[in-house]
Protein backbone atom coordinates (compact mmCIF):
# COMPACT_ATOMS: atom_id res chain seq x y z
CA UNK A 1 0.00 0.00 0.00
CA UNK A 2 0.98 3.45 -1.01
CA UNK A 3 0.66 5.22 2.68
CA UNK A 4 1.54 1.64 4.64
CA UNK A 5 2.47 2.95 8.40
CA UNK A 6 2.98 6.87 7.75
CA UNK A 7 0.93 9.71 9.41
CA UNK A 8 -0.81 11.95 7.16
CA UNK A 9 -2.79 15.19 8.42
CA UNK A 10 -5.84 16.05 6.02
CA UNK A 11 -7.83 19.56 6.69
CA UNK A 12 -10.85 20.65 5.83
CA UNK A 13 -12.62 17.23 5.91
CA UNK A 14 -15.94 17.93 5.39
CA UNK A 15 -18.32 16.14 2.78
CA UNK A 16 -16.40 16.28 -0.05
CA UNK A 17 -12.33 16.15 -1.48
CA UNK A 18 -11.14 16.63 2.05
CA UNK A 19 -13.19 13.28 3.18
CA UNK A 20 -12.03 11.96 -0.08
CA UNK A 21 -8.49 12.16 0.44
CA UNK A 22 -8.74 10.89 4.05
CA UNK A 23 -10.46 7.70 2.16
CA UNK A 24 -7.90 7.58 -0.14
CA UNK A 25 -5.37 7.59 2.95
CA UNK A 26 -6.74 5.52 4.89
CA UNK A 27 -7.45 2.64 1.96
CA UNK A 28 -3.55 2.95 1.20
CA UNK A 29 -2.82 2.00 4.53
CA UNK A 30 -2.01 5.29 6.67
CA UNK A 31 -2.70 6.80 9.93
CA UNK A 32 -5.10 9.86 9.31
CA UNK A 33 -5.88 12.73 11.29
CA UNK A 34 -8.38 15.14 10.21
CA UNK A 35 -8.79 18.52 10.80
CA UNK A 36 -11.56 20.67 10.56
CA UNK A 37 -13.48 23.64 11.44
CA UNK A 38 -16.91 22.65 12.42
CA UNK A 39 -16.42 19.95 15.37
CA UNK A 40 -19.15 17.77 14.96
CA UNK A 41 -19.32 16.97 11.31
CA UNK A 42 -15.37 15.94 11.80
CA UNK A 43 -16.24 13.57 14.47
CA UNK A 44 -19.14 12.13 12.34
CA UNK A 45 -17.22 11.84 9.11
CA UNK A 46 -14.04 10.43 11.48
CA UNK A 47 -16.37 7.67 13.47
CA UNK A 48 -17.86 6.65 9.45
CA UNK A 49 -14.45 6.54 7.80
CA UNK A 50 -12.30 4.34 10.95
CA UNK A 51 -15.42 3.25 13.15
CA UNK A 52 -13.10 1.72 15.83
CA UNK A 53 -10.55 4.75 15.80
CA UNK A 54 -7.84 2.60 15.65
CA UNK A 55 -6.00 4.32 12.84
CA UNK A 56 -7.40 7.88 13.14
CA UNK A 57 -7.90 10.92 15.25
CA UNK A 58 -9.65 14.67 14.59
CA UNK A 59 -9.17 17.40 16.41
CA UNK A 60 -11.25 21.00 15.49
CA UNK A 61 -8.52 23.03 13.91
CA UNK A 62 -8.60 26.58 12.42
CA UNK A 63 -5.21 26.71 10.04
CA UNK A 64 -5.59 30.69 10.15
CA UNK A 65 -4.60 30.47 14.24
CA UNK A 66 -1.42 29.12 15.01
CA UNK A 67 -1.92 27.00 18.08
CA UNK A 68 -4.85 25.30 16.67
CA UNK A 69 -2.40 23.77 14.24
CA UNK A 70 0.11 23.42 16.90
CA UNK A 71 -2.46 21.22 19.05
CA UNK A 72 -3.06 19.48 15.24
CA UNK A 73 0.90 17.98 14.89
CA UNK A 74 0.83 17.44 18.88
CA UNK A 75 -2.06 15.11 18.32
CA UNK A 76 -0.08 13.17 15.80
CA UNK A 77 3.02 12.77 17.19
CA UNK A 78 1.32 11.57 20.58
CA UNK A 79 -1.00 9.09 18.44
CA UNK A 80 0.89 8.14 16.24
CA UNK A 81 4.66 9.06 16.49
CA UNK A 82 5.42 11.59 13.42
CA UNK A 83 3.61 13.40 10.97
CA UNK A 84 4.98 11.96 7.62
CA UNK A 85 2.22 13.78 5.24
CA UNK A 86 0.09 16.86 5.08
CA UNK A 87 -2.56 17.19 2.34
CA UNK A 88 -3.99 20.46 3.07
CA UNK A 89 -7.10 21.14 1.85
CA UNK A 90 -8.87 23.76 3.89
CA UNK A 91 -9.95 26.67 1.66
CA UNK A 92 -12.03 30.10 1.42
CA UNK A 93 -13.66 29.76 -1.86
CA UNK A 94 -16.15 32.56 -1.88
CA UNK A 95 -13.94 35.74 -3.26
CA UNK A 96 -16.34 36.46 -6.06
CA UNK A 97 -17.19 39.08 -8.46
CA UNK A 98 -14.89 41.43 -10.84
CA UNK A 99 -13.04 44.55 -10.38
CA UNK A 100 -16.05 46.42 -9.61
CA UNK A 101 -18.01 44.11 -7.62
CA UNK A 102 -15.87 42.54 -5.50
CA UNK A 103 -15.68 42.59 -1.46
CA UNK A 104 -11.68 43.76 -0.68
CA UNK A 105 -12.80 41.60 3.09
CA UNK A 106 -13.88 38.00 0.76
CA UNK A 107 -10.10 38.59 -1.29
CA UNK A 108 -8.64 39.00 2.20
CA UNK A 109 -9.93 36.40 4.28
CA UNK A 110 -9.17 34.30 0.88
CA UNK A 111 -5.27 34.83 1.19
CA UNK A 112 -5.73 34.62 5.53
CA UNK A 113 -6.87 31.51 4.97
CA UNK A 114 -5.34 29.98 1.40
CA UNK A 115 -1.93 31.35 1.64
CA UNK A 116 -1.15 33.06 5.42
CA UNK A 117 -3.49 29.72 6.51
CA UNK A 118 -1.38 27.56 5.01
CA UNK A 119 1.67 28.93 6.04
CA UNK A 120 0.53 28.78 9.08
CA UNK A 121 0.08 25.40 9.36
CA UNK A 122 3.07 24.25 7.47
CA UNK A 123 5.32 25.78 10.39
CA UNK A 124 4.83 23.04 12.99
CA UNK A 125 4.48 20.88 10.53
CA UNK A 126 7.87 21.07 8.78
CA UNK A 127 9.01 21.00 12.19
CA UNK A 128 7.97 17.44 13.02
CA UNK A 129 8.69 16.44 9.33
CA UNK A 130 12.19 17.69 9.74
CA UNK A 131 12.48 15.28 13.40
CA UNK A 132 11.16 12.62 11.52
CA UNK A 133 13.50 12.74 8.85
CA UNK A 134 11.19 14.26 5.98
CA UNK A 135 7.94 14.56 4.81
CA UNK A 136 5.34 15.54 2.09
CA UNK A 137 3.10 18.65 1.73
CA UNK A 138 0.17 18.50 -0.69
CA UNK A 139 -1.37 21.65 -1.42
CA UNK A 140 -5.04 21.57 -3.43
CA UNK A 141 -5.00 24.67 -5.91
CA UNK A 142 -7.37 25.28 -8.83
CA UNK A 143 -7.52 25.64 -12.55
CA UNK A 144 -8.64 28.70 -11.92
CA UNK A 145 -5.46 29.63 -11.47
CA UNK A 146 -4.87 29.44 -15.26
CA UNK A 147 -8.49 29.70 -17.06
CA UNK A 148 -11.18 31.85 -15.78
CA UNK A 149 -14.24 29.82 -15.69
CA UNK A 150 -16.77 31.76 -13.11
CA UNK A 151 -16.16 35.24 -11.69
CA UNK A 152 -14.07 33.50 -8.68
CA UNK A 153 -10.55 35.93 -9.16
CA UNK A 154 -10.17 36.20 -5.01
CA UNK A 155 -10.05 32.73 -5.08
CA UNK A 156 -8.03 31.92 -7.88
CA UNK A 157 -5.08 34.60 -7.27
CA UNK A 158 -4.91 33.20 -3.96
CA UNK A 159 -4.34 29.63 -5.29
CA UNK A 160 -2.19 30.91 -8.01
CA UNK A 161 -0.34 33.13 -4.55
CA UNK A 162 0.32 29.35 -3.16
CA UNK A 163 1.93 27.60 -6.38
CA UNK A 164 4.39 30.79 -6.49
CA UNK A 165 5.00 29.79 -2.50
CA UNK A 166 5.64 26.42 -3.04
CA UNK A 167 8.89 26.89 -5.11
CA UNK A 168 10.15 28.94 -2.48
CA UNK A 169 9.10 26.52 -0.07
CA UNK A 170 10.42 23.15 -1.83
CA UNK A 171 13.98 25.05 -2.09
CA UNK A 172 13.73 26.11 1.51
CA UNK A 173 12.53 22.31 2.77
CA UNK A 174 14.01 19.87 0.80
CA UNK A 175 17.64 19.96 2.49
CA UNK A 176 15.33 18.63 5.13
CA UNK A 177 13.97 16.40 2.93
CA UNK A 178 10.85 17.89 2.80
CA UNK A 179 8.66 18.01 -0.58
CA UNK A 180 6.27 20.64 -1.65
CA UNK A 181 3.59 19.49 -4.48
CA UNK A 182 0.56 20.67 -5.81
CA UNK A 183 -2.52 18.90 -6.92
CA UNK A 184 -4.83 21.34 -9.47
CA UNK A 185 -8.06 19.51 -10.10
CA UNK A 186 -10.62 21.65 -12.73
CA UNK A 187 -14.22 21.08 -12.37
CA UNK A 188 -14.42 18.24 -9.75
CA UNK A 189 -17.58 15.73 -9.08
CA UNK A 190 -18.87 16.11 -5.59
CA UNK A 191 -21.40 17.27 -3.51
CA UNK A 192 -20.86 20.90 -3.91
CA UNK A 193 -20.84 20.35 -8.30
CA UNK A 194 -23.81 18.08 -7.83
CA UNK A 195 -25.73 21.10 -6.39
CA UNK A 196 -24.95 23.10 -8.91
CA UNK A 197 -25.42 20.69 -11.80
CA UNK A 198 -29.25 20.23 -9.99
CA UNK A 199 -29.76 23.90 -9.28
CA UNK A 200 -29.16 24.82 -13.18
CA UNK A 201 -30.59 22.17 -14.22
CA UNK A 202 -33.88 23.19 -12.26
CA UNK A 203 -33.25 27.34 -12.99
CA UNK A 204 -33.30 26.27 -16.70
CA UNK A 205 -35.99 24.10 -17.15
CA UNK A 206 -33.01 21.12 -18.49
CA UNK A 207 -32.36 17.40 -17.47
CA UNK A 208 -29.09 17.09 -14.97
CA UNK A 209 -27.28 15.29 -18.00
CA UNK A 210 -28.21 17.88 -20.20
CA UNK A 211 -26.00 20.40 -18.07
CA UNK A 212 -23.24 17.60 -17.15
CA UNK A 213 -22.62 17.23 -20.58
CA UNK A 214 -22.18 21.21 -21.77
CA UNK A 215 -19.67 20.98 -19.10
CA UNK A 216 -17.36 18.20 -20.07
CA UNK A 217 -18.21 17.40 -24.19
CA UNK A 218 -14.77 19.49 -24.85
CA UNK A 219 -13.11 17.08 -22.38
CA UNK A 220 -10.86 14.90 -23.70
CA UNK A 221 -12.42 12.10 -21.64
CA UNK A 222 -15.53 13.13 -22.29
CA UNK A 223 -16.48 13.14 -18.18
CA UNK A 224 -15.53 15.23 -14.99
CA UNK A 225 -12.92 14.28 -12.48
CA UNK A 226 -14.45 12.54 -9.56
CA UNK A 227 -13.02 14.43 -5.92
CA UNK A 228 -11.75 10.79 -5.38
CA UNK A 229 -9.80 10.68 -8.29
CA UNK A 230 -8.14 14.05 -6.95
CA UNK A 231 -7.96 12.58 -3.66
CA UNK A 232 -5.83 9.61 -4.91
CA UNK A 233 -3.02 12.18 -7.02
CA UNK A 234 -2.50 13.82 -3.36
CA UNK A 235 -2.03 10.33 -2.02
CA UNK A 236 0.81 9.52 -4.67
CA UNK A 237 2.42 12.80 -3.86
CA UNK A 238 2.13 11.87 0.00
CA UNK A 239 3.71 8.84 -0.84
CA UNK A 240 7.45 7.52 -1.38
CA UNK A 241 6.02 6.49 -4.97
CA UNK A 242 6.88 10.55 -5.12
CA UNK A 243 10.02 11.04 -3.33
CA UNK A 244 11.94 12.31 -6.09
CA UNK A 245 9.32 15.20 -6.91
CA UNK A 246 8.79 18.61 -5.69
CA UNK A 247 8.12 21.74 -6.46
CA UNK A 248 5.50 20.66 -9.09
CA UNK A 249 1.99 21.11 -9.61
CA UNK A 250 -0.26 17.79 -11.62
CA UNK A 251 -3.53 18.99 -13.21
CA UNK A 252 -6.06 16.55 -12.36
CA UNK A 253 -9.10 17.58 -15.03
CA UNK A 254 -9.90 14.77 -17.93
CA UNK A 255 -7.46 16.54 -20.08
CA UNK A 256 -9.44 19.88 -20.40
CA UNK A 257 -7.58 22.10 -22.91
CA UNK A 258 -6.72 25.95 -22.25
CA UNK A 259 -8.81 27.55 -24.85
Amino acid sequence: MLLDGKTVLVTGVGVGLGKECAISALRDGANVVLGARRKDELANVTAELDPGGARSAHLATDITDSDSCASLVQLAQERFGSVDALIQVAAFENAWGGLYDLNLDDWRAAFDTNVLGALTLLRPVAKAMKEGGGGSVVFIGSQSMFKPAMPQAGYAASKSALLTAIYYLADELGPDNIRCNMVIPSWMWGPNVELYVSGTARRQGRTEQEVLQDLVSDFPLRRMTEDGEVADVAAFFASDHAKAVTGQYLLVNAGEMFR
